[in-house]
């Protein structure tokens, strides 16, 4: 089944945010996730409101079918997951969303052919030791997703050249599939164009803090929030400096909600101690004592 199909099919709820998506983006978007072809769908411009609409559809279902019962302490979410976490939070129409991540993706996109760049994770070494490959390089970080996991990006000869210097240190370079150096200066016209788009819409103050990607802090207002929706496509996501300030805060049990469970898994290796579920696509009817 294609991406958010299930939920489609066994959901009101989770049914009527992907009709809502076509409604407003006008383009099927419901059908490109659930048949494809895969050329389109993970076309930036497409798979960012795909992946939006999926993910609060997952929700939807989830609240409707009382898998989630519990006001969360905090919202959060990686990259584009961090528009899910506003719409949660009540902080942004889930239409206003939709034409942001859209355009945002088209953006990104964009860049990408302009400024050709490629991503790859560095796994196996310390966020110090990939600072210090990055600065040789000429490499930038992207994501710093886990204690030993961190992705960088940047033109590809200046990539390549960090992964070099990875598996010399003991670690290694895993190239990844993507359109362009994301969340690097690579993509700072395209944040700069994106300011426009901002300014189309007036946030509310969320309803349960949202952690910033840009500083891995709680945001409160819908004035924070706003400013790292500007900053955060050329500015590298502090993912395990989120998780690690949740996790001060007394936070325990973290749940997933989208398509994949790359988040889970990464947790999982550096806190098995917590709490984790994942809810992915015809997940969200089944009950967990984990919820």
């Amino acid at each position: 089944m294609g991406m958010g199909l299930e939920t489609y099919m066994s959901s009101a709820a989770g049914r009527a945010v992907f009709e809502t998506a076509d409604d407003v983006l006008g383009l099927g978007l419901s059908r490109l996730s659930f048949e494809g072809p895969d050329s389109e769908l993970t076309r930036t411009a497409n798979a960012q409101p795909a992946i939006l609409a999926t993910s609060l559809a997952l929700l939807a279902a989830a609240l409707e079918s009382g898998v989630l019962d519990r006001r969360p302490a905090f919202l959060a979410g990686h990259s584009l997951g961090e528009y899910t976490a506003l719409v949660a939070a009540g902080s942004l129409p889930f239409e206003d969303a939709l034409r942001l991540v859209r355009e945002r993706g088209r953006l990104m996109q964009e860049a990408g052919a302009e400024n050709p760049g490629t991503m790859a994770a560095i796994v196996g070494l310390t966020t110090d030791h990939v600072t210090d490959i990055c600065r040789l390089s000429g490499a930038q970080p992207c994501n710093f997703n886990a204690r030993t996991q961190v992705v960088i990006g940047g033109t590809p000869d200046r990539v390549e050249a960090a992964c070099a210097l990875a598996k010399e240190r003991g670690g290694r370079g895993l190239p990844m599939k993507v359109a362009g150096a994301f969340h690097t200066s690579l993509m700072e016209r395209a944040a700069r164009e994106f300011e426009a788009a901002l300014e189309g819409v007036s946030p509310q103050d969320p309803a349960i803090p949202v952690m910033s990607n840009v500083t891995a802090k709680p945001m409160d207002s819908a004035a924070e929030l706003t400013s790292d929706l500007a900053r955060q496509m050329a500015m590298p996501v502090l993912w395990h400096q989120s998780i690690q300030c949740m996790m001060e805060a007394g936070v325990q049990t973290f749940v997933e909600l989208g398509p994949g469970r790359a988040l889970t898994a990464m947790l999982r290796r550096d806190a098995p101690e917590l709490t984790l579920t994942s809810l992915d696509d015809g997940a969200v009817t089944a009950s967990t004592s984990n919820v």
